[in-house]
């Protein structure tokens, strides 16, 4: 994955590490799933056959919606995200305060 033809060139390094790093962790598994099934350490059933073949989408189904995201928006992508984690971090903040108090109707009517 060359970071010039990577849909998550517009991603700064460390997310883009991070994203990567999940892609090769899910790939990894996937193809080790289906090198024991190959190797005959697993038995050929219907079942077993199902279950490679989700081992093989699910991985492309991911992929694929990570690239087409960070396609789809560029730039933007990484934007949205930070302001998504203020937003957040701003609402975490507010309940972590000891003097909030959320009023409850039912108990005070």
């Amino acid at each position: 994955m060359d970071v010039r033809y990577n849909p998550l060139k517009h991603v700064e390094p460390s997310l883009q590490t991070y994203f990567m790093l999940v892609l090769f962790s899910i790939w990894s598994a996937a193809f080790g799933f289906i090198a024991i099934f190959w190797l005959g350490f697993l038995g050929y059933d219907i079942l077993t056959s199902i279950l490679v073949h989700v081992g093989i989408i699910i991985p492309i189904a991911f992929t694929n919606a990570i690239f087409v995201d960070a396609e789809r928006d560029g730039e933007n992508w990484i934007k949205e995200w930070r302001e998504e984690q203020s937003r957040y971090k701003l609402v975490a903040n507010r309940l972590k305060r000891k003097n909030l108090v959320i009023w409850d109707p039912n108990k005070e009517a």
